[in-house]
């Protein structure tokens, strides 16, 4: 089947198998390596993208529900103000250490700051508990998300 989609902002027309991933389709047809496997049951959250905005486990979506919808990936947010904001925030705060994990953090970060940008600590823990790091113990991470939305309620004050 052919499925027509925006992938970070670029109308891409593939061809693909109707039960085949998102993951797949993203990796091995676009060349969108942020889109990382793991464990290809929506455990681990490292291929996680944004579909239509919201933050979905690409192994876990079939590549047929993406036509005429849009994908965002890590690569798709890297200019953009908030995206980058967030992405620095990773950075300032060691937050990425072998860095697998990292793009589909900082999506779901992005995604869930965007519905609920005055979140708690601990409304942040539970919005990225879909995604596992085995690196950083997560306290990092948090204080990099929790440091984004202070930011962005102090702004908006």
């Amino acid at each position: 089947m052919r499925v027509t989609f925006d992938l970070d902002g670029e109308e891409r027309t593939v061809e693909t198998p109707p039960d085949r991933s998102l993951r797949e389709l993203l990796r091995e047809d676009c060349d969108a390596l942020s889109v990382k496997a793991g464990c290809d049951g929506g455990r681990c959250g490292a291929c996680t993208v944004l579909l239509g905005g919201d933050a979905v486990k690409a192994c876990l979506v079939m590549a047929a529900k993406v036509d005429g919808r849009s994908v965002t990936t890590v690569e798709g947010v890297a200019d953009g103000s908030f995206g980058r904001e967030v992405q620095d925030a990773f950075e300032a705060h060691s937050a990425l250490q072998c860095g697998y994990c990292t793009p589909g953090f900082v999506l779901s970060a992005l995604a869930y700051l965007d519905d609920d940008p005055d979140a708690d600590r601990e409304a942040i823990r539970s919005a990225l508990a879909g995604n596992v790091c085995r690196c950083t113990g997560y306290e990092k991470i948090l204080d990099a998300v929790e440091a984004v939305a202070e930011r962005r309620v102090g702004e908006a004050e």
